[in-house]
């Protein structure tokens, strides 16, 4: 094997280098990205297959939900101080582990907790592929260009996961967890051969805020737990507030412990980054509304409508392929013609037409004339928008904290957030 790239290296230019990185980097976030999608497909064959009711089947996507969306904020530093290509090889094999599991499961019970540690390993090695981008690739032309393939390989991989586990599904549920399974042992071996290895940050674990860690991430898995389970229990019951003030008081702990140590976790005047927070407002609005609506297209089309899950996924599916071919071909040239800001306005106006458009859906309205064109501008919003967003975000944080910048920059992140 070749030697590896200098540690230091920064791709001023898309060499075969850099797209072999990029390559890996964008099969373990459409890993990431499908997996919730395709896993909804599968959950009927798994009830009836593990004997699950309702209430216990919706704990396949909620261990997950939980277990990202608790530990993705230390998985951001963890990659800064711990380095960033060694979290993304060692989470990825905790991903593959956790879908092995999953799809072996002979109970509800091995499944949920095969989920949970599904969920962990994704939170640490979303925000490690992203970081690695932001600081392998020089600022400007070339970065923007590598984060509208890799947001373009996420929308792809939310759109498409339907289209996927309805195939899987007619095999097989099992296959569900077996095929992530195998796409991530190859990014793992992928990332061995072609991710560059880096120096290891200065202090590294002796550095690493302990305390404010494990308070964080109570935190955030308590805040995350609360928020799926408060429907179910109830908003106003004492469970509920109960829980969320709890939170609260948890991180006003938090905020106390990072505002007195040496090296906190997270740097609390990041946070009043205007273009960091605008970037996430933005991106939150345009990923959390597609999230609903994708979830009410699945119903429609299915209680409705009558369509199998397959035929459901085909259907929404122009969404993805709108971003796919698109995001990498007008993202970027047209950022750097008119700007961020009204390119993100153009992509944030044509999603809003597509919304408006769903308005007047009815139970027999023709696919055709207003369900596709509705997509396509879907689409269209997402190849104009999310890239930009992505990139206003990376380049509003310092390479230092880059790892936890993408915990909440990352497609996944966002949507995990919207969907809790």
């Amino acid at each position: 094997m070749p030697a590896p790239p200098p540690t230091n290296a920064v791709f001023t230019t898309m060499s075969s280098k850099a797209y072999g990185m990029l390559a890996v980097l964008c099969g373990a976030l459409f890993l990431d990205a499908l997996d919730v999608s395709m896993k909804g497909v599968a959950l009927p064959a798994i009830g009836t297959s593990l004997d699950m009711s309702t209430s216990t089947l919706q704990w396949v996507i909620t261990g997950y939900v939980v277990g990202f969306g608790g530990f993705l904020l230390l998985g951001g530093r963890a990659a800064d101080l711990l380095g960033r290509r060694r979290m993304l090889l060692a989470s990825l094999m905790v991903f593959v582990i956790g879908s092995t599991i999953g799809g072996a499961a002979p109970n509800g019970e091995v499944l949920i907790a095969a989920r949970f540690v599904t969920g962990v390993g994704a939170a640490f090695s979303a925000p490690a592929g992203f970081s690695i981008i932001t600081t392998s690739f020089a600022e400007g032309h070339i970065r923007n260009k590598a984060l509208a393939i890799f947001t373009a390989t996420g929308a792809t991989g939310m759109a498409f996961g339907m289209v996927i586990g309805g195939l899987l599904t007619d095999l097989d549920w099992r296959w569900v967890f077996f095929a992530p399974s195998v796409v991530g042992l190859a990014a793992f071996l992928g990332g061995l051969a072609l991710i560059p290895r880096s120096p290891r940050p200065e202090g590294g674990a002796k550095d690493f805020d302990i305390l404010g860690a494990v308070t964080i991430t109570a935190t955030m898995v308590l805040v995350v737990f609360t928020l799926v389970q408060a429907p179910e229990v109830g908003w106003a019951s004492a469970r509920t507030l109960g829980s969320l003030v709890a939170a609260a008081l948890l991180l006003v702990v938090f905020t106390a412990i990072e505002r007195k140590v040496d090296k906190p976790l997270v740097r609390l005047d990041m946070l009043r980054s205007p273009a960091l927070v605008r970037a996430n407002i933005a991106a939150m609005s345009l990923i959390g509304a597609w999230i609903g609506v994708l979830f009410t297209m699945t119903l429609y089309f299915q209680d409705y409508r009558g369509w199998s899950a397959m035929e459901t996924g085909f259907a929404v599916s122009p969404v993805g392929l709108v971003a796919a071919v698109l995001s990498t071909r007008i993202a970027a040239p047209m950022v750097g013609r008119f700007g961020v800001e009204r390119v993100v306005l153009a992509g944030m106006t044509s999603a809003v037409l597509a919304y408006a458009l769903l308005q007047f859906l009815t139970a027999d309205s023709s696919y055709a004339a207003l369900l596709l064109p509705a997509f396509l501008l879907i689409g269209l919003g997402f190849s104009l928008a999310y890239g930009p967003l992505t990139m206003a975000a990376a380049d509003s944080v310092p390479v230092a904290d880059q790892g936890v910048a993408a915990a909440w920059s990352t497609p996944r992140s966002r949507s995990v957030r919207r969907w809790g």
